[in-house]
């Protein structure tokens, strides 16, 4: 039977006491019948992962004692998606995947032909907690009320951009990712694709690059986990050749 892995806000310690959630005490109890002596697994980005007991299972009320640390926090590239709000069970879809592919904020953002006008952040949060749980990934992705496209790309940093720029001529993903470094953005939108003077406006943004997914016109939630999976791949491939190329690495005997 696998361990099941609890997401902890606050801090994690060896030796210390921490409560669970009400949706997680329910979660344990009902769902998994887990009892008081169940072994688990408490994380966060800050402490690592550590190994854990419940050691109160009371109705919706709880607590974990935690144990040795089994893994030490890690350095991870930011990834920021965008994706225009979609309607519940695609939006639900994609932010699960965008959490096991290794987004680190999801910023939900609404166009000219958004089929919906809000996010649940709640739900959306939830969701992506039980992805990060479950693809034994140490963070949570931040997810974020969604806002106008005009209005978070004005208060964009400057980090590079790539948009899923369907029907328009542009270079293949792939051209984009030779050059591309974290932190960065990924921006997908709507059901019923961009208004062409959004395009028009993103194109003159000097930190966004079009790039096309294709000859096929994809769901909005397929174009985010294609294009999102091609560029944390090819984070990665770079991360492992730079790190190959530390001095100190190449020193290691064996």
């Amino acid at each position: 039977m696998s361990i099941p892995r609890i997401h902890v806000a606050g801090a994690l310690a060896e030796g210390a006491e921490v409560a669970l959630t009400p949706a997680q005490a329910h979660h344990l109890g009902v769902v998994l019948r887990r009892t008081p002596g169940a072994a688990l697994l408490a994380f966060n980005a800050r402490e690592g992962e550590f190994d854990a007991t419940l050691a109160v299972l009371r109705k919706e009320r709880g607590a974990l004692r935690i144990g040795a640390r089994r893994r030490a926090p890690a350095p991870e590239a930011e990834i920021r998606v965008l994706i225009a709000a979609l309607k519940r069970e695609a939006m639900d879809w994609a932010v699960e995947k965008a959490t096991e592919l290794g987004a680190t904020r999801i910023l939900p953002v609404l166009t000219r032909r958004c089929v919906s006008e809000r996010a649940n952040v709640e739900r959306l949060s939830a969701i992506a907690r039980a992805a990060a749980e479950q693809c034994e990934r140490l963070s949570v992705p931040e997810v974020e009320e969604a806002r106008p496209l005009h209005a978070r790309l004005d208060g964009w940093d400057g980090a590079p951009l790539i948009v899923a720029a369907e029907r328009r001529e542009a270079p293949p993903l792939h051209d984009r990712l030779a050059t591309l470094d974290a932190p960065c953005g990924f921006l997908v939108g709507p059901e019923g694709g961009f208004d062409p003077a959004e395009l028009d406006d993103l194109a003159r943004r000097p930190f966004v690059s079009l790039a096309s997914l294709g000859p096929r016109i994809l769901r909005a939630e397929t174009a985010l986990v294609a294009g999102l999976a091609a560029i944390m791949l090819s984070l990665d491939a770079r991360c492992r050749v730079q790190e190959r190329k530390r001095p100190d690495v190449q020193s290691r005997p064996g």
